[in-house]
């Protein structure tokens, strides 16, 4: 497929290129440069109009919240979402799966129209829960990344004593890892230091909750004496989800142990926990990406996820953040955190992308193209959504 004089936005730095051909072959992105002739019987198709930015990566979600949206509005974060004794998970085990994957399918379906082209979704329910959410996926074509949950969690006591890994156990998470992509950890404080020493065997992707709560911080210090992000960082993660309340030392330690942190601010901020120290982070050296975690608390858009955090956090700090940086976050940041081949469009990149419509009444005239992306546009000024080069949502 030959794309013909389009906007773009390329490179690790989004660098905005206003008129370019761009090829797209073997689902990869083969060649960008202007005048690109076609190739015989190549499929040509003149953007004139289109700006083409990176499909964008949900980097945490809990899909299977779906079911449960803006209920216990009022009530603490533990009784919302405690994996044990939490509202959440009440619902998730006294839903049936056909329910449930009836309303899981409609927030991935809400996630491609809304240009999303890769989410990483920590699962729960065990191996049922990634087989559930796997076949839903058959009939939507996201890019996923499902990490597993296995449905065992300790008590502070068992956590106290540094409770080993049950033996028994062991042939239930052998198959629940052959069947994802990694595991997403609920938190330290649901497991011992000698089980989340266990789970960094596992030689898939490693995530884990940290620092998300004061109250979850304090919870770790008293049970065990140690911070919660220290101890988190005995899974070896490749990433941390949330760290809103995670300390300079914790941020330093995460900067140099793990390939980043997925913040989650407009559900930090549903929950009334506060918003993630973007400024602090990127100062500590930690590469950021965005999620919009659980559904039961949060609609599933990256671009009211970025114009939130941007402009928020300019609120609290008074101090300017250029807009590049949060497009980064929801983009190139994304495929470096999870080291993919995506996020970002260049030469040998997959071809996932996003046709925007320049023209659209909410961006023209568009003067600062990461500006307009990040605060002023919406699904509804996509043309085409495309993954893995071929269009999966709209049309050019």
């Amino acid at each position: 497929m030959l794309i013909k004089n389009i906007s773009v936005l390329t490179g690790q730095d989004l660098d905005f290129v206003s008129s370019t051909d761009i090829r797209i072959q073997n689902s990869q992105f083969k060649k960008i440069q202007t005048k690109i002739k076609p190739i015989l019987k190549e499929e040509s198709l003149d953007c004139e109009g289109l700006l083409m930015i990176p499909g964008f990566i949900n980097a945490h979600t809990h899909v299977g919240d779906s079911i449960g949206k803006d209920i216990s509005l009022n009530n603490t974060v533990d009784e919302k979402i405690h994996p044990v004794f939490g509202a959440k998970s009440k619902i998730l085990k006294n839903t049936s799966n056909e329910i449930l994957g009836n309303f899981m399918k409609n927030t991935c379906h809400s996630m491609l129209r809304k240009g999303i082209t890769t989410f990483v979704d920590f699962r729960e329910g065990g191996l049922d829960g990634v087989i559930l959410l796997k076949k839903i996926l058959n009939d939507v074509p996201l890019r996923s990344i499902i990490l597993g949950r296995m449905e065992f969690y300790q008590n502070a006591k068992e956590i106290k004593k540094n409770s080993s890994f049950p033996s028994t156990k062991s042939s239930e998470l052998f198959e629940l890892s052959k069947k994802c992509d990694g595991i997403g950890v609920s938190g330290a404080n649901e497991n011992s230091n000698s089980v989340l020493n266990y789970y960094s065997k596992i030689s898939k992707i490693r995530a884990i909750h940290s620092a998300e709560t004061k109250q979850s911080i304090t919870q770790s210090k008293k049970v065990t004496g140690q911070s919660e992000t220290m101890r988190a960082l005995i899974l070896k993660p490749d990433f941390l989800v949330h760290m809103t309340y995670a300390s300079k030392s914790d941020l330093q330690m995460a900067s140099k142990k793990t390939r980043g942190i997925v913040i989650c601010p407009r559900a930090n901020a549903s929950l009334a926990e506060g918003i993630p120290d973007i400024d602090l982070m990127q100062k500590s050296g930690c590469t950021l990406a965005l999620g919009t975690d659980n559904v039961m608390i949060n609609s599933p858009d990256m671009f009211r996820e970025m114009d939130f955090i941007w402009k928020v956090t300019m609120g609290l700090h008074k101090k300017r953040i250029d807009p590049k940086e949060i497009l980064k976050m929801a983009t190139v940041n994304g495929g470096k955190i999870l080291n993919k081949n995506i996020g970002s469009i260049e030469s040998g990149k997959i071809a996932d992308c996003i046709f925007l419509d320049k023209h659209a009444l909410d961006l023209e005239p568009m003067h600062n193209p990461h500006a307009s992306i990040v605060h002023r546009a919406s699904e509804y000024a996509i043309k085409a959504v495309m993954i893995g080069g071929k269009i999966v949502h709209g049309k050019i």
